[in-house]
């Protein structure tokens, strides 16, 4: 058996038997007016962190959303597009599909707003996505690319980059190491599955990811995960995993390397009102302003200092 179809197993047995926590460390439902989470979409929930960020889905964006779980997030996104098909959900695990056609059929219950064909349920994989070419606004993946291995999640991420359309977001939720998983580890498909083994540290993790063709990566946030301690896991050291919360955008990677924001801020500290690098960046003295890393590096100097990374960021600032 492969390690997908390990993964398929095991995804197939808790859409039958939900049970909670048992995958990822459950994150609390985003809470918006009106919106009411069934029970049994909760119990579910087995995603690591978020992808519904409010600030990326005005108008009613198309998204597509890979690996549907219980259709929490589906729900929370069709919240913000509330239009027939508006949510496109891909699973390749019957099991899955059924569950969260069960659940989306209690929303739209519970929910006077919510219709259940604002999601369309569709049998496909992250490797050949069943859409067109440049046809939607928002790809989505909570706690799934983890489980990939690494030649598998660049086929994925390129997957994700043909169908977005110019300008378009990928937002995920992933567990990543703090360093490199041990091999022994990482062989094992039954922790992968658990996506407990398939991390990549952010460097690779973020490297992948402009390698598919995304120009700008913006960090939503970096917290705790889980730790892999050493007596259970056959270590030398305990290691940590921790959660990451991603945008990152179908734009052009400039010619001097793709933007990655972290939470680092520039503040211009000269004689001068004003400072102005001529390439775009302009500095007023004592105010903070975002940046990339890239630029963060540019910009380091006796007369700029540069914030350490928050890994938090919400946009603004200059790269």
């Amino acid at each position: 058996m492969t390690y997908l179809e390990t993964a398929a197993q095991f995804y197939s047995d808790v859409a039958e038997t939900p049970q909670v926590g048992l995958c990822c460390v459950q994150s609390t439902p985003l809470q918006l007016p009106g919106l009411n989470i069934p029970t049994q979409m909760q119990e579910m929930n087995y995603g690591c962190g978020t992808t519904v960020h409010a600030a990326e889905l005005v108008n009613q964006p198309t998204v597509l959303y890979v690996g549907v779980g219980g259709g929490l997030e589906a729900l929370q996104f069709a919240y913000f597009s509330r239009r027939a098909g508006a949510v496109i959900a891909v699973d390749p695990v019957p099991a899955m599909r059924e569950a969260a056609a069960r659940n989306l059929q209690i929303a739209a219950q519970e929910n006077p707003w919510f219709e259940a064909n604002f999601v369309e349920i569709r049998a496909g994989d992250a490797f050949k996505l069943p859409v067109a070419d440049a046809s939607v606004d928002v790809v989505a993946q909570n706690c799934l690319f983890n489980i990939f291995e690494p030649a598998d999640l660049s086929i994925a991420l390129q997957e994700a980059y043909r169908v977005l359309k110019p300008g378009g977001r990928l937002q995920m939720s992933d567990p990543i190491a703090t360093r490199p998983i041990p091999s022994h580890l990482q062989q094992d498909d039954q922790l992968r599955a658990m996506c407990l083994s398939g991390a990549l540290t952010y460097e690779e993790y973020t490297a992948r990811i402009v390698d598919a063709g995304f120009g700008q990566v913006e960090v939503r946030s970096r917290r705790p995960y889980r730790l892999l301690d050493s007596h259970t896991y056959n270590l030398d050291e305990h290691l940590l995993l921790e959660s990451l919360d991603s945008v990152s955008f179908k734009v052009p990677i400039p010619e001097d390397g793709a933007c990655i924001f972290t939470g680092k801020t520039a503040i211009y500290t000269g004689k001068e009102a004003i400072f102005d690098d001529n390439a775009g960046h302009i500095l007023q003295r004592g105010i903070p302003a975002a940046v990339c890393d890239k630029t963060a590096a540019k910009l380091a100097s006796k007369d700029v200092i540069i914030t350490n990374s928050t890994w938090y960021y919400d946009g603004g600032g200059c790269c």
